[in-house]
């Protein structure tokens, strides 16, 4: 698979994540439920963050020198992906921290933790999964 071709469907799936994430946000955040209204605005919050993101990496490349431009670009993306995993851990160590702290005594800082680690886990084996494919793509 070209480069191109594997950047479309990182950013497709991405964009499907972030509009699941979005509608499922607003249908939480709706609830009497303080815990589901914590989860609902980690993933709502989430969604619109990771659609901004999807769609800004959707451009595609210019046609001047793409063989050099498709190498440089496939070192960035690695790279992006990668450091992505390790935050992603983070996020997921960060939500649990609120969920132990605040959320002790605040079921909607609990929500909002448990939503952090929700979105920190689907993009931990998002960017992990995608990093080890790119090694294939030409």
């Amino acid at each position: 698979m070209e480069l191109w071709r594997f950047q479309r469907r990182l950013t497709s799936l991405l964009l499907g994540w972030a509009a699941a994430s979005i509608g499922t946000g607003l249908v939480l955040w709706r609830g009497d439920d303080p815990l589901r209204r914590g989860v609902g605005e980690q993933y709502a919050g989430w969604g619109v963050i990771n659609a901004i993101i999807a769609l800004v990496a959707r451009r595609p490349p210019a046609q001047a020198n793409m063989l050099v431009e498709t190498a440089a670009r496939k070192r960035t993306l690695s790279r992006l992906l990668w450091v992505n995993t390790g935050l992603d851990v983070l996020y997921i160590l960060g939500g649990r921290r609120v969920m132990r702290n605040r959320g002790a005594t605040d079921a909607r800082w609990r929500g909002r933790g448990l939503g952090i680690v929700l979105q920190g886990g689907f993009l931990f084996f998002f960017d992990l999964l995608n990093a080890l494919a790119l090694r294939r793509v030409d």
